[in-house]
C-alpha cells in the first residue's frame, strides 16, 4: 500500500493542488502540495479472460479501451502484455505477486467479460502489486453488448478514482460542432461523440450555421445557436429523440446559451439595436429576466456550480475582461487583471477555477484563474486556441486550436490543467467549439 501512497502524493503534486483522498484499507490520508511533476505510473492490465466464447470479441477490446482512457491521461504508463510473466487465464486464480514485481508493476488489473444473451457482464479487481493486497473490493457492470465501450470506460472510471482519489471523467460526453468542406464555405452541424472521439453521431444537417452546443447537467439535453430562421436564435435539443425548439421568445439576435446547474433556466446573450446585454431564460415557460444594462458588449457568460454567481466577457473597459456578478444581476466585478484580451471564461465543476481564452501579442492562449482572478496560468499558446471546456471532475481542459492559412482548419485537443498532456483528439471531419458533459448515469 506505502508504494500506491506515494504514488498518490506524486500525483496530487502533479495536479498542483490541495486535496484530501482517502484510500481504501487506510486512514484518510491528507495531502498538501503546490508544485511538482511526475512520471507516469506503471501498472499492468491482461486481456480480460472471456469466460463464455461469445465474450471473446469483447474482452480484448475492452482491455484496449481501458488501458488508452489510463494512459491518455498522462498520469499512467501500461506495461505490455508481451512483458508479462505471469499469465491471468482464470479472474479467481491467486494473483502471483512476484512476477509482477519482477516486471515493476505499481499496479495491476485483472477483470473478466460474459455474454448472456445482448447481456454484457464485466468485472473487474484492482491490486497493488508492492504491497500484495487488493485495492478494495471488485466490482461489476452490467450492460448490452452495444454498450461495451462505455463499460470499458466505467471500468477506467474506477481505477483512476482508486488510485487517485478523485472522480473520474471517462465515461462522458462531448458534443462539438463538426466543420469540412474549404474555409470560406465550411459546412457545419452539431455533433455528439464519446469524450475520446469515438461514437459520432451527427444531431443537425448542415442547411444552417450551427454554434455554441452546450449540454443540460443530465447530458439529454443540449442547447445551441442556429441561423436557420436567418438570424440567430437559440434552439433547446433532446439528444435522443433529436427533436428540437426554439427556447422562448426570441425576437433579437441569440447566441452563446448555458445551462444553469439545475438545468431549469438558460444564461444567454441578446442583441438589440446593436447592443448585446445577458439574460436569464426560464426552460419551461420561455420568460427572460436582463441582467446586464451598459452600451458594452456583454457576453459568454456561465454560472459557478452553486448557481449563484455568472462569470462573463464584456468591453466595458475598453477591451475584452472577464467580470463577475450576481445572478441575480447588480453590480460585476472585474477580476481579469493581466495584460491582453480575454474571453470565453467558463467556470469549472469543482467551484475552484475559471478558464479562459485570452489573446496577447499576437497568440492565443487557453488559461485558468482562481476565481478572484489570482494564480491565472497559461496552458497553451498558437495561432489560435478558444473555446475551453472542463471535464466532470475539473482536471482537463478540451478546446479547438485553429492552424493558419488559407487552409486553416480548427481541431479539438485536451490539455490538463498544470499544461501537460497536450493531446489531439481525433474527429472524422475538422472539429470546434467542444462541450464537455457531466458523468453519465
Amino acid at each position: 500500500m506505502k508504494h500506491i501512497l506515494a504514488f498518490l502524493c506524486a500525483v496530487m503534486a502533479m495536479l498542483s493542488l490541495t486535496s484530501t483522498i482517502a484510500i481504501a484499507q487506510s486512514k484518510p490520508l491528507r495531502i498538501e502540495v503546490t508544485k511538482g511533476v511526475i512520471e507516469p505510473m506503471p501498472f499492468a492490465a491482461p486481456v480480460f479472460v472471456a469466460e463464455n466464447a461469445a465474450a471473446k470479441k469483447y474482452a480484448a477490446e475492452l482491455t484496449q479501451v481501458l488501458v488508452a482512457d489510463l494512459t491518455g491521461s498522462g498520469l499512467f504508463r501500461e506495461i505490455p502484455n508481451a512483458a508479462h510473466i505471469s499469465k491471468i487465464t482464470n479472474f479467481n486464480a491467486p494473483i502471483q505477486y512476484p512476477d509482477w514485481k519482477a516486471i515493476n508493476a505499481q499496479a495491476l488489473i485483472t477483470g473478466a467479460v460474459s455474454v448472456s444473451g445482448n447481456q454484457l457482464i464485466v468485472k473487474f479487481r484492482l491490486f497493488d502489486v508492492f504491497a500484495n493486497t487488493a485495492l478494495g473490493d471488485g466490482l461489476q457492470f452490467v450492460a448490452t453488448t452495444n454498450s461495451w465501450r462505455r463499460m470499458s470506460h466505467k471500468v477506467a472510471d474506477a481505477v483512476y478514482s482508486r488510485l487517485t482519489g478523485e472522480t473520474g471523467y471517462f465515461d462522458s460526453r462531448v458534443v462539438y460542432i463538426s466543420e469540412e468542406g474549404p474555409k470560406n464555405k465550411r459546412r457545419k452541424r452539431v455533433a455528439l461523440m464519446d469524450y475520446d472521439g469515438a461514437n459520432v453521431r451527427y444531431l443537425t444537417d448542415s442547411k444552417s450555421i450551427v454554434l455554441a452546443p452546450r449540454f443540460s447537467p443530465n447530458a439529454r439535453e443540449i442547447i445551441y445557436t442556429s441561423y436557420e430562421t436567418g438570424s440567430p436564435r437559440v434552439y433547446l435539443m433532446n439528444v435522443d429523440t433529436m427533436k428540437s425548439r426554439i427556447l422562448g421568445d426570441q425576437p433579437s439576435m441569440a447566441f452563446a446559451p448555458r445551462f444553469s446547474p439545475d438545468g431549469t433556466k438558460v444564461v444567454m446573450s441578446l442583441s438589440e439595436r446593436g447592443n448585446s446585454d445577458i439574460y436569464l431564460v426560464n426552460v419551461s415557460n420561455g420568460r427572460k429576466v436582463r441582467l446586464t444594462s451598459s452600451p458594452a458588449i456583454d457576453t459568454a457568460p456561465s454560472f459557478s456550480p452553486d448557481g449563484s454567481r455568472i462569470v462573463f466577457e464584456s468591453d466595458r473597459s475598453g477591451g475584452q475582461q472577464i467580470y463577475v456578478m450576481s445572478t441575480s444581476g447588480g453590480a460585476a466585478k472585474r477580476i481579469s487583471a493581466g495584460k491582453g484580451r480575454y474571453g470565453t471564461p467558463v467556470w469549472s465543476p469543482r467551484g475552484d477555477m475559471i478558464a479562459f481564452t485570452k489573446l496577447y501579442k499576437g497568440r492565443f492562449h487557453i488559461g485558468v484563474m482562481r476565481v478572484d482572478g489570482s494564480r491565472e496560468k497559461l496552458l497553451t499558446a498558437s495561432f489560435l486556441d478558444e473555446a475551453p471546456t472542463w471535464s466532470p471532475n475539473g482536471r482537463v481542459l478540451m478546446f479547438f486550436r485553429e492552424t493558419k492559412g488559407v487552409n486553416g482548419a480548427p481541431s479539438i485537443y485536451s490539455v490538463d490543467i498544470t499544461g501537460q498532456n497536450l493531446r489531439k483528439v481525433n474527429t472524422p471531419t475538422f472539429g470546434s467549439d467542444p462541450a464537455w458533459s457531466s458523468l453519465l448515469k
